[in-house]
């Protein structure tokens, strides 16, 4: 990158982190993981120093690359056995998520802030063999720091979204030459690629999506199916809903009554829960938190109660209560959510206008049959009332056509992993 660019962002960077520390904080009192180790985040650790490069870094930044971390590191176990993993995140769900998938000798930190110094002390400390960046993770320190120590970094299940790739293009001086650093791009997609190209990147396959090989947890799936045979009326789920989604919701329910079905709503963030229930109390519903069901899952059955899902890694479970999902994020401009494991967990999903996160996945299934586009969350509602309540057997197939469609496209996990393979042994 040029000189110029470079030292104008880590001016910027550097004068960040006062602003930075006080985010962290404010976030801590609604999710204590931020208030963690925070002296991590700018280079200085607890951890042992590694004496020699045995470490394989992951960097999973949030709760979604995190699960896709999970799946590749599942098969990484099985191409290299008995290797060391260096997971980083930088949210808290994602770290909360990263626990699940270490085993001993693995080390979990939180990702340098990028300033050159706080990434030297990253690289020093822990000398990995190589970075794998999860999805979109590219920082201009991270990458010319890495280069300086000689740690080849990967862009894994990369994506880049039209939105994204005009936003750094905008920026162009400084993410081209950062995006040329990489030793390595593995695209989702051959549109990914074509994108990714185009800032100078050098991709050297196309994978397909980590997240078609994730399998729903076996035992939400077996709760979920004994929970819904005692369930009288069909549900709705409003999936990973965003701020302002839920308004909408309200909306599109005054036009169309939900007498029919049991409507089930849960928040992409955690600490909106609370403030998802107040707004539907003052709605006039009442509310059923999936903290409160137990073992016997929920007990009121009742269109004005709604179910709310507050719980943490239990997707699987909601998606199969769910006949059918509207997918939260895609009815608000914010790029929609990923919908592979509504598919694999068989739950039909209804899309908003704005699903450019995750545009190939999205064409994918609206051309298979297991998703649907509407233009609002009216027309959203009106259509999943018509698909819930429709007859058992169009239903019922809906369900085995989302599952295969999710298995159709599994063998990503395997092919990265080869990948990650050979880059060791170069």
């Amino acid at each position: 990158m040029s000189g110029l660019h470079h030292s104008l962002y880590n001016l910027l960077v550097r004068a960040a982190q006062p602003l930075l520390r006080r985010k962290l904080a404010k976030r801590a009192v609604a999710e204590p993981g931020y208030a963690v180790a925070v002296e991590e985040r700018f280079g200085v650790y607890t951890q042992p120093a590694e004496s020699r490069s045995e470490l394989v870094w992951v960097h999973a930044v949030s709760l979604g690359e995190s699960r896709a971390a999970g799946v590749l590191l599942s098969a990484l176990r099985r191409e290299l056995p008995g290797v060391r993993i260096l997971l980083t995140h930088g949210t808290a769900t994602g770290r909360a998520e990263g626990v699940r998938h270490l085993r001993a000798g693995d080390v979990q930190v939180w990702q340098p802030w990028d300033t050159p110094g706080a990434v030297q002390a990253f690289l020093q400390h822990f000398k990995p063999r190589a970075g794998l960046l999860m999805e979109t993770e590219v920082w201009p320190n991270l990458v010319w720091q890495a280069r300086r120590a000689d740690v080849p970094l990967a862009l894994v299940n990369a994506r880049m979204s039209d939105k994204s790739l005009q936003s750094a293009m905008r920026w162009a001086g400084l993410m081209r030459p950062v995006f040329a650093g990489l030793k390595a791009v593995w695209a989702q997609t051959d549109a990914d690629a074509q994108r990714l190209q185009q800032l100078g990147a050098r991709v050297q396959a196309v994978t397909g999506n980590l997240k078609f090989d994730s399998q729903p947890d076996a035992a939400q799936v077996v709760q979920a199916k004994v929970w819904r045979e005692r369930m009288p009326r069909p549900v709705v789920m409003l999936a990973s809903s965003r701020e302002g989604e839920e308004v909408l919701w309200l909306e599109a329910v005054q036009a169309y009554l939900i007498s029919a079905v049991q409507v089930l709503i849960v928040p992409r963030h955690p600490q909106r829960v609370d403030e998802v229930e107040l707004l539907l109390q003052q709605a006039g519903f009442l509310v059923s938190r999936r903290s409160q069901w137990g073992e016997g899952g929920p007990v009121a059955f009742d269109p004005q109660t709604v179910w709310l899902g507050d719980s943490l890694g239990e997707m699987a479970l909601y998606y199969s209560l769910a006949d059918v999902a509207l997918l939260g994020g895609s009815f608000a401009p914010l790029g929609g959510q990923n919908l592979i494991e509504a598919a694999a967990c068989g739950c039909p999903v209804l899309l908003g206008p704005h699903t450019f996160n995750f545009a190939e996945v999205a064409e994918q299934a609206l051309s298979a049959g297991v998703a649907w586009r509407c233009a609002d969350m009216q027309g959203a509602w009106q259509q999943a009332l018509m698909l819930a309540t429709s007859q058992a057997t169009a239903l019922a197939g809906a369900k085995d056509k989302a599952r295969d469609f999710a298995r159709a496209h599994q063998g990503a996990a395997a092919k990265t992993a080869a990948l990650v393979r050979d880059l060791l042994a170069q």
